[in-house]
């Protein structure tokens, strides 16, 4: 199982001090995550104003950084709210280099060009699904065995409501035989009980403060790594890799 820390997302460090923004700040979290277990890594690229960004320069030198401090792969946000215009979304994309995979909300505008323009740039695209609809939206799309996971991630509800949601779009993706890893996880309140569950279904999952600035005893963590520890001492992640 795959261990995936979500270094910053759309927090910022209002939300809490240790926060990474810079490339300088996501390499030298990315290897402190590194140590702790984390073998992948999702960030969403900030210009130096601090906002959210899908410009190619902005991308690559983030994604480089945290390469340049780690061996494993990394991966970033195309966010509709960062780009509105698929249009924009799609011509940032198709410029990048450096990252190795994108995730690609399915529910958003535009998805599928977006992540036909990801896998034409030799990005791998890992597919956001909030929903059972959203299911449904990538077994149509036709390119559920071509993408490198599928998210697997309710967006609203308690943790029990979020749970059902993920059974129910585990069902869907079973009876359309999608064959690419998932990666299961939720936010909030419901992130800890998300990725329990996921270990019991031996799916990949992630952690990191983009999904929660907690750690399992509702006690803040005081870094990204202190999430990923606590997530590997949960079962997530390959023991001894």
């Amino acid at each position: 199982m795959l261990l995936q820390a979500t270094l910053n997302g759309s927090m910022t460090k209002a939300d809490h001090p240790a926060v990474p923004v810079s490339p300088a700040e996501l390499r030298a979290d990315a290897e402190a995550c590194e140590r702790a277990g984390a073998r992948a890594f999702h960030v969403h690229p900030r210009d130096r104003a601090g906002r959210e960004q899908m410009h190619p320069d902005v991308v690559d030198t983030a994604v480089a950084a945290v390469r340049n401090g780690t061996r494993w792969p990394v991966g970033v946000t195309t966010g509709a709210w960062i780009e509105g215009e698929t249009r924009r979304r799609v011509a940032c994309v198709q410029h990048w280099h450096e990252p190795d995979y994108a995730s690609v909300n399915v529910a958003e505008a535009g998805a599928f060009d977006v992540a036909h323009a990801a896998l034409g740039a030799a990005i791998g695209v890992e597919a956001g699904v909030w929903s059972v609809e959203d299911a449904e939206a990538l077994l149509a799309s036709g390119l559920a065995s071509r993408i490198t996971r599928v998210l697997v991630e309710p967006i609203r509800g308690e943790a029990d409501e979020q749970l059902a949601v993920v059974a129910a779009i585990h069902e869907v993706l079973d009876r359309g035989q999608v064959e690419v890893p998932r990666l299961q996880h939720g936010d909030g309140a419901a992130t800890w009980a998300l990725l329990e569950d996921a270990v019991r279904r031996r799916v990949d999952t992630r952690i990191g403060f983009e999904d929660s600035l907690l750690l399992p005893d509702g006690s803040v963590a005081a870094d990204n790594a202190a999430l990923v520890a606590a997530a590997r001492a949960l079962g997530a992640g390959e023991p001894g890799d």
